[in-house]
């Protein structure tokens, strides 16, 4: 989605929106694909799962050469294991070690499936659009977010950091050639802005093994694209402000985590991860993650 107005969460990739007038207005302008999608995202970060696929196949019905609600089928059925796991807390991202003591989860088997199909339809559409115009925006933009939706899964569930790594690079790819002549695709700066922060906080042998592999970033330049996906995106945006949320704690800097995920419990009532977060920061004795 271009303009103002979708991996790891904040450490792979990826895989987020929009405020309640943003939404009102796309009903009246956007095409009828466009506005499934809206509800398809707002339902997803609410967790009325139900609902998002319900939207999702209904944008598909609607537009069938379109790739992206194929991508948002696949985000909803990644954030409901996410949501399944508690994945998205605090205090895995916390500090470097918390995130390395990760464990692996296992997919619900039927699930898996669903997120695995979601991901080919996203994948034959967009392929078969840039086989026709190798520039295609909206097929750079649905490759760039299904390899993030992989490296997050990998990453946060399967705990393969190899693997998450190298759909982090093919992610990073598709976003940057995106980039290049539409700038204004700022739900993509959440692949370029993860990729560059996990490299970027890599040890500086580690670093360099992986700029010899066609990764490269620094923690600084990955927070400035998180942050111009989350003022600006569409179907990211809150997914970017969660990530800065969590650096921002990582940082011990409580205000500004504070102010984001108030923002986000504005946004998305139902979603009790934004009211336990601050509920975290109400004790002030407790460090970042407590």
């Amino acid at each position: 989605m271009k303009g103002n107005g979708v991996p790891a969460v904040m450490l792979w990739l990826v895989s987020v929106v929009f405020v309640a007038a943003a939404a009102g207005q796309a009903v009246v302008h956007a095409p009828t694909s466009d506005v499934f999608l809206d509800h398809a995202y707002r339902a997803m970060y609410n967790l009325n799962f139900d609902d998002a696929f319900r939207d999702a196949e209904q944008a598909k019905t609607a537009a069938k050469d379109d790739p992206l609600p194929w991508v948002a089928e696949a985000c909803a059925e990644l954030f409901r294991e996410f949501d399944r796991y508690n994945i998205l807390r605090s205090e895995l991202f916390a500090s470097d070690d918390a995130f390395d003591a990760r464990k692996p989860h296992a997919w619900d088997a039927v699930h898996r499936q669903q997120f695995e199909q979601a991901v080919a339809g996203a994948q034959a559409i967009a392929n078969k659009r840039l086989a026709i115009n190798k520039q295609d925006s909206k097929a750079l933009f649905a490759l760039a977010l299904v390899n993030g939706l992989q490296a997050d899964d990998a990453a946060l569930l399967a705990r393969k950091n190899m693997t998450a790594l190298r759909f982090t690079r093919t992610a990073n790819e598709y976003a940057d050639r995106l980039l290049a002549d539409h700038p204004d695709y700022y739900d993509a700066y959440v692949a370029t802005g993860m990729g560059k922060y996990i490299i970027g906080g890599k040890a500086a042998p580690i670093r360099w093994i992986l700029r010899l592999g066609g990764l490269k970033g620094s923690q600084e330049e990955g927070v400035h694209d998180l942050k111009l996906a989350a003022a600006h995106g569409h179907y990211l945006a809150p997914f970017a402000k969660i990530l800065l949320a969590f650096d921002d704690l990582r940082h011990k800097n409580k205000a500004a985590a504070q102010e984001k995920l108030s923002e986000l419990h504005t946004q998305f009532p139902d979603n009790p991860l934004f009211t336990q977060e601050l509920a975290k920061l109400q004790h002030t004795a407790a460090g970042p993650g407590q």
